[in-house]
């Protein structure tokens, strides 16, 4: 419980989507403690909203389990971080810089994955967008569009385009988030997106368990990402992470075995699952 910083934390505001390298403390993606066994050895992963935050997290765990990688990140960010962990570990980096609401970059993006890395056996559709609002007045019609455009919309279709390309043992992992059951109201169109990602993981766990793939989703709790500095006021930001049991946000790297296990063929069982990861958070 003390291994990792406890707020109070500075107030530090960035605009959306925020830098890595502009918070403080620095996030802990594994870069150092990260130790791979071979638990994805020759898969191949699609990773979306991996170079920073719990994305770069799950690329690294995923590079050093012996899985090679197509990672989607923003065209702001450089990608450069996650290439060098993934190669480091000895796997194959494909980065692919977009935008996710965009329908023919998500075409092009699993096309890429399949003639680049041979094949796709994993999707992790984490990419999310949110905005803190405090009234409905504030939440523009364009404002609620984009964040469904990204976080469902994507999610749904990127899920129907690998489908189509996966054979049996295929996985799909979705991350929701603590507020699709516990949704805070200064993140409404945010938290309305988790719930319909919760709602959507179940339901085609159920759809595609003929196919003989799995569909499960992580819903993390308050975790230091490059989100919160961004998308919250710098007040919360200084409390964050302290209502939680443990009195702290979590990290990144505390997330990234959840992930290695649902993308595992030891999880063969394991389908329909919302994993909450929130430091001893209860949500119902």
């Amino acid at each position: 419980m003390r291994r990792f910083p406890s707020p109070p934390f500075p107030r530090q505001p960035q605009s959306f989507p925020g830098l890595t390298e502009k918070m403080d403390p620095r996030p802990d993606h594994g870069e150092t403690s990260y130790k791979g066994s071979g638990r994805l050895e020759g898969k191949r992963a699609i990773i979306t909203g991996g170079d920073s935050g719990i994305g770069l997290a799950v690329a690294i765990a995923f590079a050093r389990e012996g899985a090679d990688l197509l990672v989607v990140h923003l065209p702001a960010e450089s990608g450069s971080t996650c290439r060098r962990h993934i190669e480091e570990a000895g796997r194959k980096a494909v980065m692919a810089p977009g935008d996710v609401s965009d329908v023919g970059f998500r075409v092009e993006v699993v096309e890429r994955a399949v003639s680049e890395l041979g094949g796709l056996d994993i999707l992790v559709n984490n990419a999310a967008y949110q905005k803190p609002f405090q009234s409905i007045d504030e939440v523009s019609l364009e404002e609620w569009t984009r964040t469904f455009d990204v976080n469902v919309h994507a999610t749904f279709h990127l899920t129907q385009l690998a489908v189509a390309r996966m054979k049996p043992g295929g996985s799909i992992i979705n991350t929701a988030s603590v507020n699709s059951k516990d949704p805070s109201p200064q993140l409404l169109p945010y938290a309305t997106t988790k719930g319909a990602i919760a709602t959507l993981t179940v339901g085609l766990a159920q759809l595609l368990a003929d196919r003989g793939i799995r569909v499960n989703a992580v819903l993390p709790g308050p975790i230091w990402t490059p989100f919160i500095p961004a998308g919250m006021p710098p007040e919360a930001v200084e409390t964050f992470g302290s209502k939680t049991p443990m009195g702290r946000p979590g990290q990144p790297a505390e997330l990234a075995s959840a992930y290695v296990m649902l993308a595992s063929d030891e999880a063969s069982y394991t389908s329909g699952a919302l994993l909450t990861i929130a430091g001893g958070q209860t949500v119902v």
